[in-house]
Protein backbone atom coordinates (compact mmCIF):
# COMPACT_ATOMS: atom_id res chain seq x y z
CA UNK A 1 0.00 0.00 0.00
CA UNK A 2 2.74 2.28 1.12
CA UNK A 3 4.84 1.88 -2.83
CA UNK A 4 1.80 2.64 -3.98
CA UNK A 5 0.76 6.01 -2.48
CA UNK A 6 4.23 6.68 -2.97
CA UNK A 7 3.90 5.77 -7.11
CA UNK A 8 0.78 8.28 -7.04
CA UNK A 9 2.30 10.98 -5.85
CA UNK A 10 4.98 11.75 -8.85
CA UNK A 11 1.78 11.05 -11.28
CA UNK A 12 -0.31 13.64 -9.85
CA UNK A 13 2.23 16.43 -9.55
CA UNK A 14 2.85 15.81 -12.94
CA UNK A 15 -0.68 15.71 -14.14
CA UNK A 16 -0.97 19.20 -12.48
CA UNK A 17 1.98 20.82 -14.30
CA UNK A 18 0.58 19.25 -17.31
CA UNK A 19 -2.78 21.10 -16.57
CA UNK A 20 -0.91 24.38 -16.20
CA UNK A 21 1.41 24.56 -19.04
CA UNK A 22 -1.57 24.88 -21.66
CA UNK A 23 -2.94 27.37 -20.11
CA UNK A 24 0.24 29.49 -19.34
CA UNK A 25 0.81 28.65 -23.48
CA UNK A 26 -2.88 30.41 -24.18
CA UNK A 27 -2.36 33.48 -22.53
CA UNK A 28 0.84 34.10 -23.93
CA UNK A 29 -0.06 33.68 -27.01
CA UNK A 30 -3.35 35.76 -26.71
CA UNK A 31 -1.16 38.83 -25.36
CA UNK A 32 1.12 38.37 -28.49
CA UNK A 33 -1.75 37.98 -30.43
CA UNK A 34 -3.01 41.66 -28.88
CA UNK A 35 0.17 43.38 -29.00
CA UNK A 36 0.28 42.32 -32.59
CA UNK A 37 -3.17 43.61 -32.94
CA UNK A 38 -2.35 46.98 -31.70
CA UNK A 39 0.98 47.64 -33.64
CA UNK A 40 -0.82 46.69 -37.13
CA UNK A 41 -3.23 49.20 -35.62
CA UNK A 42 -1.03 51.44 -35.39
CA UNK A 43 0.92 51.10 -38.40
CA UNK A 44 -2.42 51.97 -40.37
CA UNK A 45 -2.68 55.02 -38.61
CA UNK A 46 0.78 56.47 -39.76
CA UNK A 47 -0.32 55.05 -43.15
CA UNK A 48 -3.32 57.57 -43.12
CA UNK A 49 -1.98 60.27 -41.87
CA UNK A 50 0.89 59.82 -44.71
CA UNK A 51 -1.48 59.63 -46.75
CA UNK A 52 -3.57 62.57 -45.87
CA UNK A 53 -0.49 64.67 -45.92
CA UNK A 54 0.93 63.47 -49.50
CA UNK A 55 -2.84 64.26 -50.32
CA UNK A 56 -2.42 67.74 -49.17
CA UNK A 57 0.57 68.59 -50.48
CA UNK A 58 -0.43 68.07 -54.07
CA UNK A 59 -3.32 69.67 -53.93
CA UNK A 60 -0.89 72.77 -52.65
CA UNK A 61 1.14 72.01 -55.39
CA UNK A 62 -1.70 72.18 -57.64
CA UNK A 63 -3.41 75.15 -56.44
CA UNK A 64 0.25 76.87 -56.50
CA UNK A 65 0.56 76.17 -59.72
CA UNK A 66 -3.24 77.28 -60.94
CA UNK A 67 -2.04 80.74 -58.99
CA UNK A 68 1.28 81.19 -61.02
CA UNK A 69 -0.46 80.30 -64.75
CA UNK A 70 -3.07 82.75 -63.48
CA UNK A 71 0.16 85.46 -62.49
CA UNK A 72 1.38 84.40 -65.76
CA UNK A 73 -1.28 85.75 -67.79
CA UNK A 74 -1.48 88.90 -65.85
CA UNK A 75 1.89 90.00 -66.47
CA UNK A 76 1.72 89.39 -70.04
CA UNK A 77 -1.36 91.49 -70.12
CA UNK A 78 1.25 94.76 -68.57
CA UNK A 79 2.76 96.93 -71.71
CA UNK A 80 4.80 100.09 -71.44
CA UNK A 81 6.68 102.10 -73.50
CA UNK A 82 9.19 102.46 -70.72
CA UNK A 83 12.09 99.85 -71.82
CA UNK A 84 13.52 99.39 -68.47
CA UNK A 85 9.98 98.84 -66.94
CA UNK A 86 9.03 96.10 -69.86
CA UNK A 87 12.57 94.36 -69.27
CA UNK A 88 11.47 94.66 -65.40
CA UNK A 89 8.20 92.53 -66.63
CA UNK A 90 9.92 90.22 -69.08
CA UNK A 91 12.14 88.96 -66.58
CA UNK A 92 9.24 88.43 -63.86
CA UNK A 93 7.64 86.11 -66.61
CA UNK A 94 10.84 84.36 -67.26
CA UNK A 95 10.75 83.69 -63.14
CA UNK A 96 7.63 82.65 -63.19
CA UNK A 97 7.65 79.98 -66.05
CA UNK A 98 10.42 78.89 -63.55
CA UNK A 99 8.57 78.39 -60.44
CA UNK A 100 5.86 76.40 -62.44
CA UNK A 101 8.28 73.65 -63.58
CA UNK A 102 9.48 73.96 -60.11
CA UNK A 103 6.26 73.37 -58.94
CA UNK A 104 5.86 70.33 -61.03
CA UNK A 105 9.16 69.12 -60.21
CA UNK A 106 8.63 69.07 -56.42
CA UNK A 107 5.33 68.48 -56.13
CA UNK A 108 5.54 65.92 -53.59
CA UNK A 109 8.15 68.12 -51.30
CA UNK A 110 6.39 70.15 -48.55
CA UNK A 111 9.11 72.80 -47.80
CA UNK A 112 9.38 73.75 -52.16
CA UNK A 113 5.67 74.06 -52.18
CA UNK A 114 5.39 76.73 -49.31
CA UNK A 115 8.67 78.79 -50.75
CA UNK A 116 6.77 78.53 -53.94
CA UNK A 117 3.72 79.93 -52.24
CA UNK A 118 5.56 82.75 -50.71
CA UNK A 119 6.94 83.38 -54.12
CA UNK A 120 4.02 83.49 -55.82
CA UNK A 121 2.60 86.38 -53.45
CA UNK A 122 5.47 88.21 -53.56
CA UNK A 123 5.05 88.21 -57.73
CA UNK A 124 1.63 89.64 -56.77
CA UNK A 125 2.52 92.25 -55.13
CA UNK A 126 5.15 93.75 -57.00
CA UNK A 127 2.61 92.89 -60.20
CA UNK A 128 0.57 95.22 -58.62
CA UNK A 129 3.04 97.55 -58.37
CA UNK A 130 3.69 97.53 -62.21
CA UNK A 131 0.23 98.03 -62.69
CA UNK A 132 -0.02 101.59 -60.73
CA UNK A 133 2.98 102.72 -62.11
CA UNK A 134 1.87 102.42 -65.77
CA UNK A 135 -1.05 104.00 -64.92
CA UNK A 136 0.60 107.09 -63.38
CA UNK A 137 3.14 107.50 -65.56
CA UNK A 138 0.41 107.07 -68.66
CA UNK A 139 -1.41 109.69 -66.61
CA UNK A 140 1.76 111.88 -66.00
CA UNK A 141 2.90 111.83 -69.68
CA UNK A 142 -0.60 113.10 -70.89
CA UNK A 143 -0.92 115.89 -68.24
CA UNK A 144 2.66 116.95 -68.76
CA UNK A 145 1.93 117.14 -72.95
CA UNK A 146 -1.49 118.94 -71.78
CA UNK A 147 0.39 121.24 -69.73
CA UNK A 148 3.28 121.64 -72.03
CA UNK A 149 1.01 122.40 -74.80
CA UNK A 150 -0.82 125.05 -72.74
CA UNK A 151 2.54 126.51 -71.70
CA UNK A 152 3.42 126.96 -75.21
CA UNK A 153 0.46 128.13 -76.65
CA UNK A 154 0.20 130.95 -73.91
CA UNK A 155 3.64 132.21 -74.67
CA UNK A 156 3.33 132.35 -78.44
CA UNK A 157 0.51 134.19 -78.22
CA UNK A 158 2.36 136.70 -75.93
CA UNK A 159 5.84 136.81 -76.53
CA UNK A 160 5.33 140.66 -78.09
CA UNK A 161 3.87 141.76 -75.37
CA UNK A 162 6.64 142.19 -72.47
CA UNK A 163 4.58 143.37 -69.77
CA UNK A 164 1.30 141.09 -70.12
CA UNK A 165 4.25 138.57 -70.58
CA UNK A 166 5.61 139.08 -67.19
CA UNK A 167 1.98 138.72 -65.81
CA UNK A 168 2.02 135.13 -67.31
CA UNK A 169 4.98 133.80 -66.37
CA UNK A 170 3.96 134.77 -63.04
CA UNK A 171 0.56 132.41 -63.29
CA UNK A 172 2.55 129.56 -65.41
CA UNK A 173 5.29 129.02 -62.81
CA UNK A 174 3.27 127.10 -60.46
CA UNK A 175 2.73 124.90 -63.93
CA UNK A 176 6.18 124.99 -65.36
CA UNK A 177 7.29 123.96 -61.75
CA UNK A 178 4.55 120.79 -61.64
CA UNK A 179 6.13 119.82 -65.02
CA UNK A 180 9.67 119.86 -64.16
CA UNK A 181 9.26 117.64 -61.01
CA UNK A 182 10.46 114.38 -61.54
CA UNK A 183 8.53 111.15 -62.01
CA UNK A 184 9.34 107.92 -60.23
CA UNK A 185 8.45 104.48 -60.98
CA UNK A 186 9.47 100.87 -60.82
CA UNK A 187 9.61 100.85 -56.96
CA UNK A 188 10.47 97.92 -55.08
CA UNK A 189 11.16 97.49 -51.84
CA UNK A 190 12.81 94.36 -49.98
CA UNK A 191 13.98 93.40 -46.54
CA UNK A 192 17.65 92.93 -46.47
CA UNK A 193 19.88 90.04 -44.54
CA UNK A 194 23.12 92.18 -43.70
CA UNK A 195 25.76 88.94 -43.19
CA UNK A 196 28.64 89.28 -41.28
CA UNK A 197 31.12 91.75 -42.40
CA UNK A 198 28.34 93.70 -44.36
CA UNK A 199 29.62 92.29 -47.59
CA UNK A 200 26.90 89.40 -48.33
CA UNK A 201 23.19 89.94 -48.47
CA UNK A 202 19.97 88.25 -48.92
CA UNK A 203 16.76 89.21 -49.29
CA UNK A 204 13.96 88.22 -46.64
CA UNK A 205 10.53 88.46 -45.42
CA UNK A 206 10.90 87.45 -42.01
CA UNK A 207 10.96 90.88 -39.73
CA UNK A 208 13.40 89.47 -37.42
CA UNK A 209 16.14 88.69 -39.99
CA UNK A 210 15.60 92.05 -41.23
CA UNK A 211 18.98 94.38 -41.05
CA UNK A 212 17.63 97.34 -43.73
CA UNK A 213 15.01 97.76 -46.06
CA UNK A 214 16.57 98.16 -49.62
CA UNK A 215 14.05 100.65 -51.95
CA UNK A 216 15.07 100.88 -55.58
CA UNK A 217 13.47 103.07 -58.35
CA UNK A 218 13.56 104.95 -61.26
CA UNK A 219 13.26 108.40 -61.97
CA UNK A 220 12.26 109.44 -65.21
CA UNK A 221 13.55 111.23 -68.06
CA UNK A 222 12.64 115.53 -67.88
CA UNK A 223 14.04 117.73 -70.31
CA UNK A 224 12.06 120.40 -68.44
CA UNK A 225 13.57 119.75 -64.90
CA UNK A 226 17.05 121.78 -63.56
CA UNK A 227 19.96 119.07 -64.06
CA UNK A 228 22.39 118.99 -60.96
CA UNK A 229 22.85 117.23 -58.05
CA UNK A 230 19.96 116.45 -56.09
CA UNK A 231 19.34 114.33 -52.89
CA UNK A 232 16.47 111.71 -53.05
CA UNK A 233 15.05 110.86 -49.66
CA UNK A 234 13.09 107.87 -48.63
CA UNK A 235 10.83 107.92 -45.46
CA UNK A 236 9.38 104.16 -44.00
CA UNK A 237 6.19 104.79 -41.67
CA UNK A 238 6.20 101.60 -39.43
CA UNK A 239 3.45 99.07 -38.58
CA UNK A 240 3.05 101.18 -35.37
CA UNK A 241 3.15 103.89 -36.87
CA UNK A 242 6.59 105.46 -36.03
CA UNK A 243 9.00 107.05 -38.61
CA UNK A 244 12.33 104.76 -39.30
CA UNK A 245 15.40 106.35 -38.86
CA UNK A 246 18.80 105.37 -37.68
CA UNK A 247 18.76 108.42 -35.38
CA UNK A 248 16.18 111.25 -34.35
CA UNK A 249 18.43 114.16 -34.34
CA UNK A 250 18.42 116.88 -36.51
CA UNK A 251 20.72 115.39 -39.17
CA UNK A 252 18.04 112.98 -40.10
CA UNK A 253 15.27 115.61 -40.84
CA UNK A 254 14.04 116.15 -44.06
CA UNK A 255 11.25 119.00 -45.83
CA UNK A 256 8.25 117.54 -47.87
CA UNK A 257 5.22 118.38 -48.89
CA UNK A 258 5.64 121.93 -46.60
CA UNK A 259 6.03 118.94 -43.87
CA UNK A 260 9.01 118.26 -42.10
CA UNK A 261 9.89 114.62 -40.60
CA UNK A 262 12.27 112.08 -40.41
CA UNK A 263 13.73 110.20 -43.13
CA UNK A 264 15.45 106.09 -43.29
CA UNK A 265 17.71 106.94 -46.06
CA UNK A 266 19.19 109.31 -48.60
CA UNK A 267 21.47 109.57 -51.70
CA UNK A 268 22.35 111.88 -53.17
CA UNK A 269 22.11 111.66 -57.41
CA UNK A 270 23.57 113.42 -60.49
CA UNK A 271 20.68 114.08 -62.76
CA UNK A 272 21.09 115.04 -66.60
CA UNK A 273 17.78 115.29 -67.80
CA UNK A 274 17.91 111.44 -68.19
CA UNK A 275 16.44 108.32 -66.87
CA UNK A 276 18.35 106.92 -63.79
CA UNK A 277 17.88 103.88 -61.33
CA UNK A 278 18.55 104.53 -57.62
CA UNK A 279 18.92 102.38 -55.14
CA UNK A 280 18.52 103.48 -51.41
CA UNK A 281 19.50 101.55 -48.08
CA UNK A 282 17.29 102.21 -45.30
CA UNK A 283 18.07 101.27 -41.69
CA UNK A 284 16.96 101.83 -38.08
CA UNK A 285 17.67 102.20 -34.32
CA UNK A 286 16.27 98.70 -33.50
CA UNK A 287 15.40 95.51 -34.54
CA UNK A 288 12.14 95.28 -37.22
CA UNK A 289 8.97 94.07 -36.49
CA UNK A 290 6.37 92.14 -38.40
CA UNK A 291 3.41 93.85 -40.44
CA UNK A 292 3.25 96.51 -43.37
CA UNK A 293 5.82 98.97 -43.84
CA UNK A 294 4.40 102.70 -45.94
CA UNK A 295 7.50 103.91 -47.81
CA UNK A 296 7.67 107.51 -49.48
CA UNK A 297 9.87 108.96 -52.33
CA UNK A 298 10.50 112.16 -52.39
CA UNK A 299 12.84 114.72 -54.63
CA UNK A 300 13.29 118.44 -54.14
CA UNK A 301 10.64 118.54 -51.42
CA UNK A 302 8.03 116.79 -53.34
CA UNK A 303 7.03 113.30 -52.62
CA UNK A 304 7.03 111.19 -55.99
CA UNK A 305 6.73 107.79 -55.33
CA UNK A 306 4.88 105.37 -52.74
CA UNK A 307 5.55 101.81 -51.91
CA UNK A 308 4.37 99.44 -48.97
CA UNK A 309 6.06 96.46 -47.82
CA UNK A 310 5.08 93.71 -45.57
CA UNK A 311 7.27 91.76 -42.93
CA UNK A 312 6.37 88.48 -41.51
Amino acid sequence: MEENTETQKPQEEKKKRGGFLPWLLLIISLIGNGVLVFMVNKEKQIVIQKEEIIKTVFVEKDNVKADLLNLKTEYENLHTNNKKLQAEIDEKKAQIEELIKQAEKNKGNTYIIAKLRKETETLRVIMQGYVHTIDSLNTLNKKLIVEKNDVLKKLDEEKNKSVQLNKEKESLQGTIDKASMLSCYAITAQGIDIKKGGKKRSVTTKAKRVDAIKVSYSLGENKISKPGTREVFVRIMTPDGKELAKSYDDNYKFKFDGSTGYYAGKTSIDYANKEIGVTTLCEGDGPFIPGKYMIEISCDGVVVGQISLTLN
